[in-house]
């Protein structure tokens, strides 16, 4: 019985053209051979299976090469070349830094250094998982790495770039090797069941490749697994049978339930996913995957991203055609935000299942916001009346309660903004029989300034002269008030606090006593004095003036703890009490 050698170790590259989708760095290394501009020092990083070591060595048997080709590939006939074919080159050492990564290993590769090498233009080191040397160790080799023999080169390998000391890294030529490409995978395996006598579909061959996730040593690993799972003939259903992938066709037919807006079909498709063993955040991954896909699929120029086999892309391209860019985005917003909440839900089936309700019904909501927007457009805005014209309006006769909800509901359906109708405007010869308190709040609800209001009032005054001008308290209640609603349309609202809070008595001599309850009130007062003072003196004559007094006690106490204004409101409720006493409730 013959002894196996897996895929990876028997079609491993042996030049420099057969390296897998690392053309920059092939190149790169081939035209430094050619022109003679070998560094003595280079590092490969990269992601793991990618072919950082197989460079490595390719690149320390093609420099030792006695009879390098005209393309710069060794010659595979040289003494240099059987000796490193048949492993027993001693010109060329291979450290595994993993294992190797004391001080005491490094300087025993000093020593090495010290001495020329055999049969051989150089001595060749190569250090594999160059990262995992301690500091000690780094250290002890930087000054060997950066004045090493003309004999000596040092090819390093590490897939953690980041743990490389920056004195390591500015002594090296450093090399950045790609992810392997799913197409670049699929031919090399294609190659491989040619030379091996193997029949395998391509979409089968593509999800090897999708599998791997770019290092061909994973892909060529997995292939091994279904031949020797399957035998010679390697199908789709036995590819994602064995790595229990889920086929793609499920996400094909969740789109179609989501065009359709059919809810229990795929409530029921989402069930066969997880009776056929499969997680539900896997399957969520893979809808989200394929939505991707389907955006894609949308633009001519980017369908190029599209990592699928020729028959596969086609059904993509035919469904794309039936979703909009707006539900594909919205969907793709739904599962991204499902997916991040999924572990932390405490019901993640019902949580699964609610993103899949809202995916169904998306195009629902996209309409209902589209007619919204144009009813929105097509409502005519309400006509502006001059103020001047506007007076009090007399008060309407109110429709019904429920007919009132059921308009307002109505209108919220189809998002129309409700606006107030315009007040209504009352002849004038209703104006000439207004007393003289309704003149005066008629015209301070219609100004918008001072000046305006101060010129309309004093009108008033000059038309009646022949009327008492003692003031009373009616009319001076009438005019605060007023010069209150003025404040509120100016926005001092801390200035209609104290005047609503505070108590006034009207005195002789136009003279109006204001009780106040601080002195931060009251300077409050002697600030808007400038303004409240030619207010009242244009309506009650030039000798209205006010009297300050503070004096906290006379106002009446306000409740601020929660027991104050318990007592506050069962002085208005009795029933309070009872319902504290009946239930037991204390103050905290």
């Amino acid at each position: 019985m013959e002894n196996f050698v897996v895929s990876a170790r028997k079609y491993r590259p042996a030049t420099f053209d057969s390296v897998i989708g690392q053309e920059h760095i092939t190149q790169t290394l081939k035209n430094a051979i050619k022109q003679n501009q070998v560094a003595h020092a280079f590092l490969f990083c990269g992601p793991r299976g990618v072919g950082k070591t197989t460079c490595a060595r390719i690149l320390a048997k093609t420099i030792n090469c006695t009879n390098i080709s005209a393309d710069s590939e060794a010659c595979n006939e040289c003494e240099s070349c059987k000796a490193f074919n048949g492993n027993g080159s001693f010109n060329i050492y291979e450290l595994d830094a993993a294992s190797n990564n004391s001080v005491e290993d490094i300087r025993s590769l000093s020593e090495q250094v010290r001495y020329a090498p055999q049969g051989a233009k150089y001595k060749i080191y190569i250090i594999d998982e160059v990262h995992m040397l301690s500091a000690q160790a780094f250290n002890a080799f930087l000054k060997t790495l950066e004045e090493p023999p003309p004999y000596a080169k040092f090819i390093l390998a590490t897939t953690e770039r980041h743990k490389i000391l920056p004195t390591i890294l500015s002594r090296c030529q450093v090399f950045d090797f790609h992810r392997i490409k799913i197409e670049d995978a699929v031919k090399q395996l294609k190659k491989i069941i040619t030379s091996e006598g193997i029949v395998a579909e391509e979409e089968a061959l593509h999800e090897i490749a999708q599998k791997a996730d770019g290092a061909m040593r994973d892909a060529l690993s997995i292939f091994d697994r279904i031949v020797s799972s399957t035998g010679k003939n390697i199908t789709y259903k036995d590819v994602i049978n064995n790595l229990n992938i889920l086929d793609y066709d499920y996400y094909f037919k969740a789109v179609d339930r989501m065009i359709q807006k059919d809810l229990a079909e795929m409530l029921l498709l989402f069930d066969e996913v997880l009776s056929n063993g499969f997680d539900a955040q896997h399957f969520l991954s893979g809808f989200s995957d394929h939505i991707r896909n389907l955006t894609v699929c949308k633009y001519p120029n980017t369908l190029r991203l599209l990592e699928a086999t020729p028959s596969v892309s086609e059904k993509f391209i035919t469904q794309s055609k039936l979703c909009s860019n707006s539900i594909l985005l919205n969907a793709l917003n739904l599962l991204n935000k499902c997916e991040l909440e999924y572990k932390s839900s405490k019901n993640q089936r019902l949580h699964v299942e609610l993103t899949l309700m809202k995916l169904c019904h998306i195009q629902s909501v996209i309409d209902l916001k589209s007619e919204a927007a144009d009813i929105k457009k097509k409502t005519p805005e309400q006509p502006v009346i001059p103020t001047s014209e506007i007076v009090e309006p007399t008060k309407p006769k109110l429709p019904e309660a429920n007919t009132i909800k059921s308009v307002e509901q109505n209108l919220e359906i189809k998002n129309i903004v409700v606006k107030p109708l315009p007040p209504l405007i009352r002849p004038t010869s209703e104006i000439s029989t207004q007393s003289k308190l309704e003149k005066l709040k008629q015209l301070v609800t219609v100004g918008k300034n001072e000046n305006s209001l101060a010129e309309k009032t004093a009108t008033i005054e000059s038309s009646e002269e022949s009327e008492n001008n003692i003031l009373t308290d009616e009319q001076f209640s009438t005019a605060i008030n007023n010069y209150i609603e003025h404040l509120t349309s100016s926005g001092k609202k801390s200035l209609i606090s104290i005047y609503k809070n505070a108590k006034f008595q009207v005195s002789e001599n136009q003279i109006v006593e204001m009780i106040l309850s601080s002195l931060h009130e009251k300077e409050m007062f002697e600030d808007d004095k400038v303004q409240i003072t030619p207010f009242m003196r244009k309506i009650f004559g030039n000798q209205f003036e006010f009297k300050i007094i503070v004096n906290q006690s006379a106002l009446p106490k306000k409740a601020f703890t929660a027991e104050e204004k318990f007592i506050v409101m069962s002085n208005k409720n009795p029933v309070l009490l009872d319902l504290r006493n009946v239930l037991g409730l204390e103050f905290e």
